[in-house]
């Protein structure tokens, strides 16, 4: 089976270029189960050029359907521009944030404490899921497969740091994403009430897993409002009520 995870790895690597909108794996390829997608995921980390820079996550839909990927490290930016892959066009992103490990968590069968865990949290931060879906609309192409694909994302843009005390009671932020004269509001949820719930999941699940996480990794654990979409090229301001605001323009990536 490892030969097989490791030409579907290959295979979901190679679809992330611009304008790709493929079908589904070939049927001997496809992962059949949880565990399987997760070995995808592993054999992608694996062959890939990039060390892994953070992970997304949220609490999982099911105990057979986890929400967890690994974000490659030369897909994390920051700073007053952001690359992107365009998808139908325009960039999607999904405005969350991120909390950025300071120490090393390694795998451990007995897990973590969530004091352990917050001790291991360095800092929080304003930050953009960058979204690209890879398979056609038509595709048919199920969870697992579209887990082993890294659900969705492409890349990671980290904004200024917020204070901490104030990410982690963060239940629900106003944003407003603009763009010359176009501006889009949105009253904020997370979806698992708190924005760092999910890690302690995502620690303790992955590291009996095996799984090591390291310093200066970024976790984002999910969206306060789902995926926006933005045009190109224009000057982007993302305010994140009662927490501050900062600018970026996004680049489409050839």
């Amino acid at each position: 089976m490892t030969n097989i995870f490791n030409q579907a790895a290959s295979e979901l690597l190679g679809r992330r270029v611009a304008g790709t909108k493929a079908p589904r794996l070939e049927e001997s390829h496809r992962p059949k189960s949880l565990d399987d997608a997760l070995q995808i995921q592993s054999s992608m980390i694996d062959i890939h050029s990039d060390k892994v820079g953070g992970w997304k996550c949220l609490l999982p839909l099911a105990d057979d359907k986890f929400v967890v990927a690994p974000i490659f490290a030369g897909s994390v930016q920051t700073g007053d521009m952001c690359q992107l892959f365009a998808d139908n066009e325009v960039a999607r992103v999904e405005p969350e944030i991120a909390f950025v490990l300071d120490k090393a968590l390694p795998a451990s069968p007995e897990g973590y404490s969530e004091e352990q865990i917050n001790d291991a949290i360095g800092s929080c931060h304003m930050a953009l899921e960058l979204m690209q879906s890879r398979f056609a609309d038509d595709s048919g192409a199920e969870f697992y497969e579209k887990l082993a694909d890294c659900l969705v994302n492409q890349g990671l843009f980290i904004g200024p740091e917020l204070p901490r005390e104030k990410a982690f009671d963060a239940a629900s932020i106003n944003i407003t994403v603009s763009q010359d004269d176009d501006t889009q509001t949105f009253a904020g949820e997370h979806p698992n009430k708190l924005a760092q719930t999910p890690i302690y999941w995502l620690i303790n699940t992955m590291t009996r897993r095996g799984v090591d996480f390291q310093a200066g990794e970024a976790i984002i654990t999910g969206s306060y409002c789902g995926i926006v979409e933005v045009a190109f090229d224009k000057p982007t301001t993302i305010q994140y009520e009662g927490f501050g605001e900062y600018q970026v323009t996004f680049k489409a990536k050839n």
